[in-house]
């Protein structure tokens, strides 16, 4: 169907080529060539067959597969393929050349990858790098589609044929289980929609994208609000906001907000409250100009309202709150009152989680499914979108700061002072599906605030829920660089720090007739704390029912068990006499018993840190793997350390933290004159995404460059996946900041040529074993000159006072090499990424097995040679 903007046309065809399936595992599309096994810099072959285990004779061409027996050998995992999709866009000029520029195209790939847009002719396309983007995969709740521009531009006198490559790969966590819907194939519904964008506004307000919290009797539950702003066309600032129809209430810009061509942000207000406000709308005008301060615009926004009444014992609706999520992203969750006031004792709030795909704001099931409590607040957090970071990194940090955030939405206002909660209160955690996952996630890396766990559906990790039976990546990998790649997921490995829960009480429920967790998951979670020697962790099996049904939460079972959490939950955390703490990932782990794991010996290992208190309040500790560790005095009272030949008493007037430290061949306290320490190297590039604040791509000063277009795509990708906001500077205006101290808060990825000022800076520090010399790079002492080899690693933050702060250098002097690393870029979990990967053209086809090397930094952010490996 033909689509108009102004008087371009388009047409797509509805003839649709397919190339597949091939095997692969789940997210390895990552490590691969989005249109692997082709080349899209040579003509197609339309004759040629592939390799494929998947079909007849292990060939397979445009057609053909073998589902059933594939299934009977190697099960579900097996369903799991890879497979290119081919079309045509045709671009009609116009009537007349009045309107000569050439259009930009807005796309939504929905349950696909990647997509690129290519020229048709062949010979054009010899030396064209394609720019792969993401699709909305998940199709993902209030996604605007992406801008694209079209490769070349189009003839203005007769139509233009471009070619559009998919790539298409069917995942059982998406996609499901053929079986459970009694069919043998897997079916994977794609949908494609392109439309030309009319460019007769530069700046668009997105209102679907806007966050504003309800109103309760005229009074904001929270205040963050943000104003989501589109560019079509140039760069803008954001500079203030007026509210119009009232003086009640005040929107002040958080920062000036640089909003990059095609880019969209939520642009963050603080709202202040003088008096009620009960209207239905906030009428307001934003100020904004363009970047070189030659234009100027007035936006005019309007905010509905949602008001509600006071909420009673017998009357309530859920209520949307707001918060700063990282100091500047204004954020939405849910929250239900409990029934009764508090007033002598704040019960603890129940922390719920949702499953994956479920949108909390326009899905009520999910409030809906845990009856209102007499004592404790109901929060459901978003988890930054329906799918999040399967409630780990940023998910995980939006969970708890809802906790937090809901302790001073409370505190604000009088007239809930009776409604509190504890300020850094511990919650009973409950979660379904994704989410009771999550629930086993968050409370085995932060038992020290949690009392008790209700986790309903749970897979245990993605390796166990789908198997990677049918990897491409594997026949090619090296048995040691492929455990280091793997090392990366160990941090969201459930089972391996299930001693941290060993004193929690954990009641787990599954369906018996799962099909799409199987319950062995559930039964596995219990059986492993049970060896571990927990003495309170069951399992309610439901026999009959699927992977959800709507008494999960609401029967007699959980409820008492919830009941019993809440009544008998102590003032303090529990203090036993010997435990446990398993750890992966210092930076995404909190205490148990009020030790803490600090940094590890080596990063990508476990560490466990042993703990025994005799009667006289002595503590024997043991210790594996474990550099530094510390010791919170309000969680525990010991009198002393015992660490192998050390004995390091502890003075009962002490407060606060203690660290320890190896000194020489014993431990010692850390002389906290000494300040804070720089943290512990993250062991995966996934860590990037855990940011103080908006992270900030840094790219050259040719602002139509590849660099560019990737940050442009990566930016799109994190507001769509996780609502993470981003800016984007240029080198020249980095450069000044290094000088004068104003880097923006948050982390930093910078993306183009090693020979660049600002790795050039950076890495001339040797803060990390790459180096620039003249104009190569080296990575301890290996010589990176193939032009096909990219570089992608973590880095400390420039601003040594940022010690949470990280910079993810993206090298190549190649763009086809950048393009391979953009696609590294953590947007996704389960993508195999260590701290650094040296990548090379082989990738395209063989995946991790071409990768040139992989590893972990040490402890200090030096070479780490047991955790890396080099390949050739």
């Amino acid at each position: 169907m033909a689509r108009q903007a102004v008087d371009w046309t388009l047409k797509l065809s509805n003839h649709w080529d397919i190339l597949g399936p091939f095997p692969i595992h789940a997210r390895e599309q990552h490590h691969l060539s989005p249109s692997f096994p082709l080349s899209l810099s040579e003509p197609i072959d339309w004759q040629k067959a592939w390799p494929s285990s998947y079909a007849d004779h292990g060939d397979v061409s445009w057609s053909t597969d073998e589902w059933k027996t594939l299934r009977a050998t190697e099960g579900w995992a097996a369903l799991q393929h890879h497979a290119v999709l081919r079309t045509t866009l045709t671009i009609y000029p116009p009537s007349s050349l009045g309107n000569a520029q050439a259009p930009h195209l807005l796309v939504n790939l929905i349950h696909g990858s990647f997509f690129t847009i290519l020229p048709s002719d062949p010979g054009e396309r010899r030396f064209f790098v394609p720019q792969w983007y993401a699709g909305n995969i998940y199709d993902m709740e209030r996604a605007l589609p992406r801008a694209v521009e079209l490769p070349t531009p189009p003839n203005l006198r007769k139509p233009t044929v471009y070619e559009i490559f998919i790539s298409a790969d069917y995942e059982i966590r998406l996609f499901g289980d053929p079986a459970a819907k009694g069919e043998e194939i897997p079916i994977q519904t794609i949908r494609l929609d392109i439309q030309l964008e009319a460019q007769n506004e530069l700046l668009v307000h997105e209102p679907s994208l806007d966050v504003v919290c309800d109103f309760v009797d005229g009074k904001a539950f929270g205040n963050a609000f943000g104003i989501a702003l589109r560019s079509i066309s140039g760069w803008w600032v954001v500079k203030s906001a007026l509210i119009r129809n009232t003086k009640a209430v005040v929107l002040t810009i958080k920062r000036d907000t640089v909003i990059a061509p095609t880019q969209t942000r939520i642009v963050p207000f603080s709202l202040s409250q003088s008096d009620v406000f009960r209207l239905p709308n906030i009428d307001a005008e934003l100020e904004v100009i363009s970047r070189d301060g030659l234009h100027k615009k007035i936006i005019t926004v309007i905010l509905p309202v949602h008001h509600q009444c006071p909420w009673n014992q017998t009357s309530y609706q859920p209520i949307k709150a707001t918060y700063f999520y990282a100091l500047e992203m204004p954020t939405a969750f849910l929250v239900v009152p409990p029934v009764l006031q508090s007033f002598d004792k704040k019960s603890p709030p129940i922390l719920a989680l949702h499953g994956a795909g479920v949108d909390i704001f326009e899905q009520s099931f999910w409030t809906q499914s845990i009856p209102r409590n007499k004592r404790s607040w109901l929060v459901f957090p978003s988890g930054r979108t329906s799918w999040g970071l399967d409630w780990h990194g940023p998910s995980a940090q939006d969970a708890w700061a809802t906790i937090d955030s809901l302790f001073e939405i409370l505190q604000a206002n009088t007239d809930w002072k009776h409604w509190e909660i504890d300020s850094n209160a511990r919650v009973v955690l409950v979660g379904h599906s994704n989410g009771g996952q999550g629930a086993w996630y968050l409370a085995s890396r932060y038992p020290d605030r949690v009392v008790g766990v209700i986790p309903a559906a749970a897979y245990i990790k993605s390796q166990a829920y789908i198997p990677w039976t049918m990897s491409r990546s594997a026949h090619y990998t090296d048995p040691a660089l492929r455990a280091i790649l793997d090392s990366s997921l160990t941090p969201d490995d459930n089972d391996l720090h299930l001693s941290n829960l060993v004193d929690i009480p954990v009641l787990a429920v599954h369906g018996g007739n799962d099909t799409n967790v199987p319950v062995w998951h559930s039964r596995e979670y219990v059986s492993i704390l049970k060896t571990l020697g927990a003495k309170n962790a069951s399992i309610r099996e439901v026999p009959n029912e699927d992977h959800w049904f709507s008494s999960v939460f609401d029967n007699e079972q959980v409820q008492g068990f919830l009941e019993t959490l809440l009544v008998t939950e102590p003032r303090s955390p529990r203090s036993p006499k010997d435990f446990t703490l398993t750890v992966s990932d210092p930076r995404a782990s909190g205490t148990l018993h009020g030790w803490k794991v600090e940094s590890l010996i080596f990063p990508g290992r476990l560490a466990l840190l042993r703990v025994k208190i005799d009667e006289a309040g002595s503590a024997q500790v043991i210790v594996s793997n474990v550099h530094s560790f510390s010791l919170d005095r309000c969680l525990s009272v010991c009198k002393s350390v015992q660490i192998g030949a050390s004995l390091i008493p502890i003075s009962s007037e002490r407060s606060g933290i203690i660290r320890f430290n190896p000194d020489g061949a014993g431990w010692t306290i850390a002389d906290p004159v000494k300040g804070p320490q720089e943290k512990h190297p993250p062991a995966r590039l996934q860590s990037i995404l855990s940011s103080n604040g908006p992270i900030s791509f840094i790219i050259s000063n040719d602002t139509n460059s590849r660099e560019l277009s990737i940050a442009l795509r990566l930016a799109h990708d994190l507001q769509i996946f996780h609502r993470l906001d981003s800016g984007i500077l240029r080198e020249s205006e980095v450069q000044v900041h290094l000088q004068d101290g104003r880097l923006p808060s948050g982390n930093l990825v910078f993306i183009g040529k090693q020979s660049s000022a600002f790795p050039r800076t950076l890495l001339s520090e040797k803060r990390t074993p790459f180096e620039i010399k003249g104009n190569v790079l080296e990575l301890n002492g290996q010589v990176l000159d193939d032009p096909n080899t990219g570089s992608i690693f973590l880095h400390p933050h420039p601003d040594r006072k940022d010690l949470d702060g990280l910079v993810l250098f993206v090298l190549s002097n190649n763009h086809e090499s950048l393009e391979r690393l953009a696609r590294l870029f953590p947007i996704r979990t389960g993508v195999v990424a260590p701290s650094w990967i040296v990548t090379s053209s082989l990738s395209n086809r063989i995946g991790t097995g071409g990768i040139r090397g992989t590893g972990l930094w040490s402890q200090s952010w030096g070479w780490n040679d047991a955790s890396s490996t080099w390949i050739w």
